[in-house]
């Protein structure tokens, strides 16, 4: 919240300003799996695209409409038609999962 002190968010939650300071670096650092309800915005991850190696191409092989990503080293392939909200449920349980 813009403009709260710690202390006050402590005390209305009931915990000391020491476990607020921790929480918030942890979630900093991504180490704080945080419930999908309490996520204002999707979060996004980097995108990077690379050209294939010449010479390298499979046979009858169609990728339009393909997406992969890797979230904490792990490949998700999933389809161009994917639905925003469940790729951002997959994308949390990969990265609470490598936690």
């Amino acid at each position: 919240m813009p403009g709260a002190k710690v202390v006050d968010v402590a005390r209305r939650h009931g915990v000391t300003r020491w476990q607020v300071y921790d929480w918030r670096r942890k979630l900093g650092s991504g180490k704080l799996a945080v419930p999908a309800l309490a996520i204002s915005e999707a979060p996004f991850a980097a995108l990077v695209v690379e050209a294939p190696p010449p010479g390298i191409t499979a046979p009858g092989h169609k990728s339009a409409g393909r997406i992969e990503l890797v979230v904490d080293g792990v490949s998700i392939r999933i389809g161009a038609d994917v639905d925003e909200a469940r790729l951002s449920q997959v994308i949390r349980a990969v990265r609470a999962a490598a936690r």
